[in-house]
């Protein structure tokens, strides 16, 4: 069948208002290199620590719900980064209430260790 036919045969899928999501190997890669171009020396080596932990802690997950969380996260993650979103970025009280205790901790330290390397 010519290609010009087979559109007509095939129907037609809607538009997606949502990027799909990358597969998480490729996501981390994206957000490793991203780290290299967009975050400065200081920054880099903290967030490239975070994502390898954060990764490898969730490598065993086979909850799909939990998966899509993840990587939906990570790659709003990556956008910010991309976009330079980063630089001013602020928590909105929203994301802080639908975050539990561990991942309060977690960001607690990270902005101990954040606030740690800037001052050297």
């Amino acid at each position: 069948m010519r290609p010009s036919l087979v559109r007509l045969v095939k129907p037609r899928r809607p538009e997606r208002k949502t990027a799909a999501l990358y597969p998480p190997l490729e996501l981390y890669k994206r957000i490793l290199r991203a780290h290299a171009i967009k975050l400065p020396v200081e920054l880099r080596s903290l967030g490239d620590q975070y994502v390898k932990a954060e990764f490898k802690a969730h490598q065993k997950i086979d909850n799909p719900l939990h998966i899509v969380g993840f990587l939906t996260q990570w790659q709003d993650y990556l956008r910010s980064i991309d976009g330079g979103d980063w630089v001013d970025g602020k928590l909105s009280k929203q994301e802080l209430d639908k975050m539990s205790p561990e991942q309060v901790g977690q960001l607690y330290e990270l902005m101990k260790e954040a606030k740690r390397i800037e001052e050297e």
